[in-house]
């Protein structure tokens, strides 16, 4: 197989965690999601629980900084005094899904502003998954003891949260198209299918035997 790396960004209920899942089990190859963390503590020497604090979320102050705060690989070094900044978290954690990237072993990473960090890779195949507002409240509903419009702010809340944090380290919209290969309705298709959408574009794009 060749090193794909199948990025996911999602709506909150979209299911596109469980999307990954299925794509990488099926397909027999990593899937990273909350490991990203662990690894970025492994590469950095920092605790683990900074880099799940900023986790697709930024300060209530982001707007006034966001020309500052894209992304552009830079890493601070150890000693510095903005080290453990949120910016330089971000970094890190970047330059882990970077090297993944470029370990040619084909993965799925889920959040991150994945897409962004790998937008002049090749091997990167970069998906949004959404769906419609009675699919998001459904599927968030499982898993959720809110109900109504107590959900249905948290699920803005959430979604306004991954969009604030992918502008302010990206400097585009989190919902603009034009940010992934692939847009996939999931609560038009059906896990399953978004799942096989996913594959058949990789097959499309890297040729028939991209999974071989």
């Amino acid at each position: 197989m060749k090193g794909i790396v199948i990025t996911i960004a999602r709506q909150y209920g979209s299911g596109g965690r469980t999307v990954g899942k299925m794509l990488a089990d099926e397909l027999g190859i990593h899937y990273y999601d909350k490991e990203l963390s662990k690894l970025a503590s492994e590469e950095s020497g920092i605790n683990e629980a900074l880099f799940v604090d900023t986790d697709e979320s930024v300060k209530k102050k982001w707007k006034s900084r966001i020309s500052s705060t894209i992304y552009d690989g830079s890493l601070k070094k150890p000693g510095d005094s903005d080290f453990t900044s949120d910016q330089n978290l971000f970094n890190i954690q970047a330059k882990v899904i970077r090297d993944l990237a470029e370990s040619g072993e084909p993965c799925v990473i889920v959040g991150r502003c994945a897409d962004f960090v790998l937008k002049d890779y090749d091997n990167a195949l970069r998906v949004f998954v959404h769906a419609d507002h009675d699919f998001l409240m459904q599927e968030a509903g499982k898993v959720q003891s809110l109900k109504g419009k107590e959900l249905e702010k948290f699920i803005a809340q959430i979604d306004k949260g991954r969009a604030d944090y992918y502008e302010y380290y990206t400097g585009h919209k989190w919902t603009d198209a034009l940010n992934y290969d692939l847009c996939l309705d999931s609560g038009k298709l059906g896990f399953a299918k978004c799942v096989e959408a996913i594959k058949a574009y990789a097959r499309v794009r890297y040729g028939e035997d991209v999974f071989d």
